[in-house]
């Protein structure tokens, strides 16, 4: 069997790049302004790239990709809070609670989620209310609004500051889980696994029915299912579309695909073809390598780069 792939980059389309990657820098400072194959990027410590593509006029957002947000881990949330709020070009996205309208900055400062899930629906609320569940007041995750409306969450508290995670929408997310690990060898992030072993005729699961907090939207947000593949030490979480609407190709949006490293890209084609594995784009020159684009369960684009 292939060695699973790296993480190699995320690949967004900026009107900007020179600014996005300062607006980086001044947020996540271990990381570095640089270039990769002829385009500009941002390289953060754990090896890991986010390459910028020009264009002319804004990407869209919407509708709505596989791709939901990509995040950092820092040392010490509460302290990057503090750091962010004295940057005037740093908007801060409330959490709301699920607590007659209110919102907090980092989810540690709410209840902590319970039963594996991060948040709480609206009758778990009222049962720590009731209990005196109080919030951990340390680490959690909170949401920036980055260039070209970019979504970013920072999450702590960890070791040390890096890119961690490209987070995910699926149509299915254990019929994806399964899709990554049966074409891309990923590994399982431990804890994201289905209650029982799934297969790709059980693995249709419903959306829970409830609505949990804190959540960027007000009416809350729905995390079960929840899955989760890592690529190197990045992971790529993921929960259902949100909504109804079909989610729509990533190619030409904002967050424009994700790339994973190979070292033989010519086995790695082989081997998605006799499995049936849709093909964006043939096997090309990218800079002084070669990749090749393919794409995933939920019309994610992804590209296979050969690094040797």
């Amino acid at each position: 069997m292939l060695p699973a792939p790296g993480f190699h980059h995320l690949h967004l389309n900026s009107v900007d790049p020179g600014a996005a990657i300062d607006f980086y820098l001044r947020r996540f400072p271990t990381s570095v302004k640089t270039s990769w194959g002829g385009l500009p990027a941002l390289g953060a410590p754990n090896n890991v790239l986010v390459l910028f593509n020009r264009v002319a006029t804004p990407p869209p957002t919407s509708p709505q990709t596989a791709i939901w947000h990509f995040g950092w881990h820092v040392p010490d949330t509460r302290r990057a809070l503090h750091g962010f709020q004295a940057q005037p070009d740093v908007a801060l996205l409330p959490l709301y609670t699920g607590d007659a309208g209110g919102s907090v900055l980092i989810s540690s400062d709410t209840w902590p989620g319970t039963g594996g899930v991060l948040g709480r629906t609206k009758a778990q609320i009222a049962e720590a209310k009731a209990t005196g569940v109080p919030p951990a007041r340390s680490g959690g995750f909170g949401y920036m609004r980055g260039p070209d409306d970019a979504l970013v969450e920072y999450a702590g508290n960890h070791p040390a500051e890096r890119f961690n995670h490209v987070h995910l929408y699926h149509e299915d997310p254990f019929c994806a889980q399964l899709w990554y690990q049966r074409h891309l060898n990923a590994p399982v992030v431990a804890g994201r696994t289905p209650p029982v072993p799934m297969t790709e005729a059980t693995c249709r699961v419903p959306r829970g029915p409830d609505r949990t907090f804190p959540a960027l939207d007000r009416d809350g947000m729905l995390r079960t299912p929840s899955a989760a593949v890592v690529f190197g030490d990045v992971a790529l979480p993921s929960y259902m579309r949100q909504g109804d609407r079909p989610l729509t190709g990533t190619r030409g949006h904002l967050y424009d695909h994700i790339a994973l490293s190979v070292r033989d890209l010519d086995a790695w084609v082989a081997k998605l073809r006799d499995e049936g594995v849709p093909f964006l784009e043939k096997p090309y020159r990218l800079g002084e390598t070669r990749a090749v684009m393919i794409e995933g369960p939920s019309r994610e684009a992804l590209e296979l780069v050969e690094v040797r």
